[in-house]
């Protein structure tokens, strides 16, 4: 044994779990303008029932022969023969290995005998090669074949079965089945999932391992009971016997790659059927078996693509597509679409147009959900589902036709308001603010976006915030601003109010008086338009009373309107004071002060 065959020896025995069940089912299925075919070669230089010394090959070649319009759609590679198994190969130089593994023990005469089989998607490989010659190398099964030989069952071998597409076909339905199952004395293997609408040019494939020419010891192949034969290679009494059928040759020693006419077999209507091989000496395993079916129907598909919430509703938009892919046939229109909230019927709408195969149809509908339905809730679409469960189509499949999502409504949580801000009265209810600390404060999240706004309507509708959230200018007061507090799916809004108050004015006790543009009158701030029966009265050192102001007065420019200079006359430079009554309930007592006139 080499070392490579030892160490895959050694996985296969350890790891179980790389080894795929035995039994032949469904592995892949194809619907639209498909067909197959088979191309592989044997490694046996001659049966093994006639060969004097058992001999076996490392490589052999097959060409692939597609029309110029089939366009390879998959490629599956297998490769098997006795013994444990041999998992490095090559393809026209390229390293293969498998991504599954399928094996037989049986006991005979005392001896246990094990075989394998090998399973490799090479599309890719196909599809860049295209038609020419193919060449598996590398598959050594030296070791093992002398083991073999004494129970005639050396042998080796590979097949690629290749699916392709060619417009010009009729909507076909390609079923790609395997498994490893053997003979004798007989085996019976189910294929499932048909849909027979036309039972003409039905086919059947099988790339089958070990098939002996001499040997016809009561060996049948039957579907549904009937015998089949595909003469002159393949008689009635010996399927099996190392033939290829899509080259007509007859020497594809101890394996087969045989296509046979079933439409006599199968009925329209038929979901399965039901195949049995007997034979009472021949040792034949079955490992692959590709049907095809002009399968003209379709296949209805919906898929929920979004769904729309808005925060603090519940109502939802659902946008939706409808489908017919991998079908043979087109949709027809108005196919009835269910809409399940919690598994309970909810609504119903349906599709608009005929969708052609492959082609797909949006919609969209608002849903109102009731408030007895909590959230989080299941919703269900099914296509072609009249609200109880049953539909109005006959389908490729049935049990593709529900797209489901978990909805959670968006529910904003209250928000505590932030404390109302109060500012000193500048006229009028004029007043400063700053807010900005409450950009941090109210978040309840580090995330969140904070903005303000003059009135409700600009908050709704993110227009007009405001800017200057630090030195903020209210005209007028009381004045309530807008918070809102938005988390990117949901947001949250509250409000507070800027209020003015009448603070103890502020004196700047110079007056320059020399129309400079600086400190030419003696200003209060927080007087005018704030005490509005306030009364000032400015003295001279001596006491005499210079000047007296109020409300409608303007601000003293140093000119004395009352004692013995008139006529707004200027006064001397110098130290003045003044008596400040703002008459007012929260000042009662006169503010006093002085002030300095310089020029």
């Amino acid at each position: 044994m080499t070392i490579k065959q030892f160490k895959y020896s050694l996985l296969v025995f350890i790891i179980p779990l790389a080894i795929f069940g035995q039994n032949v089912s469904l592995f892949q299925q194809f619907n639209g303008r498909f067909d197959f075919t088979f191309i592989g070669n044997t490694l046996n230089p001659d049966e093994n029932t006639n060969m004097a010394v058992p001999e076996i090959n490392t490589s052999s070649s097959a060409t692939l022969n597609l029309n110029p319009n089939d366009v390879v759609e998959k490629a599956y590679l297998y490769w098997a023969g006795c013994g444990p198994g041999d998992f490095e190969v090559s393809l026209n130089n390229t390293a293969i290995t498998p991504e599954r593994i399928f094996q037989y023990q049986r006991t005979s005469n005392g001896n246990v005998f094990d075989y394998f089989s090998a399973f490799s998607d090479i599309t890719n490989i196909v599809q860049t090669t295209g038609n020419g010659l193919y060449t598996l190398s590398d598959l050594d099964l030296n070791d093992w074949i002398t083991y073999h030989f004494q129970n005639s069952t050396n042998f080796g071998g590979w097949a690629i079965a290749i699916v392709y597409k060619n417009n010009n076909l009729p909507f076909n339905q390609i079923n790609v089945y395997d498994g490893l199952q053997a003979v004798p004395t007989t085996i019976s293997i189910t294929l499932d999932s048909l849909n027979i609408v036309d039972n003409q040019n039905a086919k059947i494939g099988f790339i089958a391992w070990e098939g002996d020419k001499n040997i016809q010891v009561n060996e049948t192949l039957s579907i549904n009971s009937i015998p089949l034969e595909n003469l002159p290679l393949n008689p009635v009494n010996n399927a099996f016997n190392g033939t290829n059928s899509i080259t007509n040759d007859d020497s594809l020693y101890n394996m087969d790659l045989d296509i046979y006419d079933i439409q006599n077999t199968i009925q329209i209507g038929d979901t399965s059927a039901l195949i049995q091989l007997r034979s009472g000496q021949d040792f034949v395993m079955i490992n692959t078996i590709v049907t095809k079916l002009n399968s003209q129907m379709p296949d209805a598909q919906i898929a929920i693509d979004e769904v729309a919430i808005r925060c603090n509703s519940r109502e939802i938009n659902v946008q939706y597509t409808s489908s017919n892919f991998d079908a043979t046939k087109a949709l027809s229109a108005n196919v009835p679409i269910a809409i399940y909230v919690n598994d309970v019927f909810f609504a119903s709408t349906q599709t608009q147009n005929q969708i052609a195969v492959n082609g797909t149809e949006s919609g969209t509908i608002v849903l109102q959900i009731p408030v007895e339905i909590p959230s989080p809730f299941n919703l269900k679409f099914v296509i072609d589902d009249n609200g109880n469960g049953q539909g109005i189509v006959e389908e490729i499949l049935e049990d593709n036709n529900t797209s489901t999502n978990n909805i959670t409504f968006i529910q904003s949580t209250e928000l505590q308001p932030p404390s109302d801000i109060t500012s000193c009265n500048e006229g009028l209810g004029a007043g400063t603010f700053d807010f900005s600390n409450y950009e941090n404060s109210i978040k309840q999240s580090p995330t969140d976006v904070v903005t303000f706004y003059l009135n409700i309507d600009d908050l709704l509708n993110n227009t007009n915030p405001i800017l200057d959230i630090g030195n903020f200018k209210a005209a007028t007061t009381p004045m309530s601003i807008f918070v809102k507090v938005d988390n990117g799916n949901c947001f949250q809004f509250t409000s507070f109010q800027l209020k003015t108050i009448k603070c103890r004015p502020i004196v700047y006790n110079y007056v320059s008086a020399n129309n400079d543009g600086t400190n030419d009158t003696f200003t209060i701030k927080g007087l005018q338009d704030v005490f509005f029966n306030f009364k000032l009265e400015i003295y001279n050192r001596w006491g005499k009373l210079v000047w007296i102001g109020n409300n409608n007065t303007p601000n003293w420019d140093g000119k004395a309107t009352n004692g013995i200079i008139l006529n707004n006359a200027e006064i001397t430079d110098g130290t003045y004071f003044y008596s400040l009554e703002l008459n007012d309930d929260d000042y009662p007592e006169p503010l006093y002060g002085y002030l300095f006139v310089g020029r």
